[in-house]
């Protein structure tokens, strides 16, 4: 089964934004990733390999692979041979059908991934699946509504809207964060616990302005296809753009989001 449209860019820029969220967020989910005294971990939907990589330096006793759909973002990945942790390794699949045994891993986790497939109760099944008896999954996700300014930015909070339906006309579900412990419970986990990652900027910290142009990021990459869409026309899409550029510049704004996490065991 193939994944829903990828509703990112896959241009070196693009990549490039991705990357950087990535790094930013890793070590929040290394803390709450508690691996503790598995042998076996497995991320699924490992993207480039930066958080699988660090994931394997944290925990050098255990044998880490990451899978992934697509062989271009797979090639991005740290290999040993090039430097990565001796213990991890990749493989290339489909995270609705897991080309592995069943009880193979003592953890596995997700992060950002369910958005973007087709079922994602299919895929926490087969994330249990293959997980060993007592074993936990972890996963983090988006709910993309949850951001919120002030000063209020309605110009970009009504194209955000507009993203997130896009999104959903593309097979994925950017609000999929607030839906996790519905679906960890339909996929057959128990003893679900939630829980948030807080994300607080305001004027003036480091990661203020790498945060909202990260949001303008997000715009930009799917920019095309909201105005074939019809969804939203390229002066709106400049008008939210500009609204965050001229946010940027205020000594006073606050930006507020929270990603979303749940732990499950078999």
């Amino acid at each position: 089964m193939k994944p829903a449209i990828y509703i990112h860019g896959t241009t070196q820029s693009e990549q490039e934004r991705l990357a950087a969220l990535n790094r930013a967020n890793n070590p929040f989910f290394l803390e709450f990733l508690d691996i503790g005294p598995a042998r076996s971990v497995l991320e699924v939907g490992c993207g480039m390999g930066i958080l699988t990589a660090d994931v394997a330096r944290s925990a050098p006793g255990a044998r880490v692979v990451g899978l992934e759909f697509s062989a271009e973002q797979l090639a991005r990945a740290p290999r040993p041979e090039s430097g990565g942790p001796g213990n991890l390794s990749f493989v290339e699949g489909d995270a609705h059908a897991l080309p592995f045994a069943d009880q193979s891993f003592d953890v596995v986790y997700c992060r950002f991934l369910l958005e973007h497939v087709t079922d994602p109760v299919r895929v926490l099944r087969e994330m249990r699946r293959v997980l060993s008896p007592g074993g936990r999954a972890f996963v983090q996700e988006n709910n993309i509504l949850m951001c919120d300014f002030d000063p209020d930015c309605a110009m970009f909070e009504r194209v955000w809207r507009c993203f997130a339906e896009l999104q959903r006309a593309l097979g994925g579900d950017a609000l999929i964060g607030k839906r996790l412990y519905r679906l960890m419970r339909q996929a057959g986990f128990e003893e679900v616990r939630l829980s948030i990652q807080p994300e607080i900027h305001r004027s003036g910290q480091p990661a203020f302005e790498p945060w909202v142009r990260n949001l303008i990021g997000n715009i930009r990459s799917g920019e095309a296809r909201l105005v074939e869409s019809g969804l939203a026309s390229a002066a709106q899409i400049a008008g939210a753009i500009g609204e965050l550029e001229a946010f940027l510049g205020r000594d006073d704004a606050t930006a507020l989001f929270y990603w979303n996490r749940a732990i499950g065991s078999a």
